[in-house]
């Protein structure tokens, strides 16, 4: 339309909200590299990543970070679905599924996903996994390659390890297996 200036939006912003845009714009990055700087080793390590974060510390969440915590086991949200529930906490399926997401979108716990399903635990750091085929239990370990050996895999592929993570897979030992 003649004598119509067409304005971009962001030309109609003011500076106040351009500051304001552009803060909110820079606030997650700068509060995942907060998460990624201090490892989650406990629980309350794992309530203070949340508050870091700006996530809301509600009564569910705090449910599944305390169960996760307490069972150190990977479960499934149906699990830890059941067992909140078992023991009085209520909680809905929706709330679990949503909280699960939330708290591994962001670091704060691990989502292992499987052929059968994904399943929840409460470490983050950098750790690697038994997968027993018996039981379909995993197990975290904390392994330590031979500096010697990270060295030999740098040179073959071009690319410098500053993390890892290993599945070891196998199938539970009996007693006299155990002592050899």
């Amino acid at each position: 339309m003649p004598g119509r200036k067409d304005l971009s939006l962001v030309d109609r912003m003011g500076d106040r909200d351009m500051n304001q845009l552009t803060n909110q714009l820079k606030t997650p990055k700068m509060q995942n590299e907060a998460a990624v700087a201090k490892p989650i080793r406990s629980l309350d390590d794992a309530l203070n990543q949340c508050q870091v974060l700006g996530m809301r510390l509600s009564r569910q969440r705090r449910f599944i970070l305390e169960l996760l915590w307490q069972a150190k086991e990977h479960m499934s949200a149906r699990e830890i679905y059941d067992r909140l529930n078992q023991q009085g906490k209520a909680i809905g399926h929706t709330s679990v599924y949503q909280n699960l997401e939330a708290l591994s979108s962001q670091g704060i716990i691990e989502c292992i996903e499987r052929s059968d399903g994904r399943l929840y635990g409460n470490v983050c750091d950098a750790h690697s996994h038994v997968n027993c085929l018996d039981t379909n239990q995993i197990v975290d370990v904390y392994v330590e390659l031979p500096e010697e050996l990270l060295k030999q895999i740098e040179e073959q592929t071009g690319v410098r390890i500053t993390e890892y993570k290993i599945d070891f897979y196998g199938y539970r030992m009996n007693q006299s297996q155990a002592s050899v």
